[in-house]
């Protein structure tokens, strides 16, 4: 099966990182997400081949400015967002 996702947009509110940290979070989110999609369950609907304009997904507790740990939470919670449509 081949899972082609993109995100054209991510919104954090209240998270504050910098720009030198921006790419490493990108990093994160898309190797997390990629790890769960790959090992993890999928709906129905989106092993049918859906198309999704918006996802929402649930808060996320955050502790400090770790990059890792908040990509990996992000991907987590869109994983979430995607696996119960």
């Amino acid at each position: 099966m081949n899972i082609n996702l993109h995100i054209e947009r991510l919104v954090l509110d209240g998270i504050n990182i910098g720009p030198d940290q921006k790419h490493l979070l990108h990093s994160i989110v898309t190797t997390e997400l990629t790890r769960l999609l790959t090992e993890g369950d999928i709906s129905p609907n989106l092993a049918k081949g859906v198309a999704m304009p918006r996802i929402s997904a649930d808060s996320i507790q955050v502790a400090g400015n770790d990059p890792v740990q908040l990509g990996q939470q992000i991907a987590q919670s869109v994983y979430e967002g995607i696996s119960h449509e």
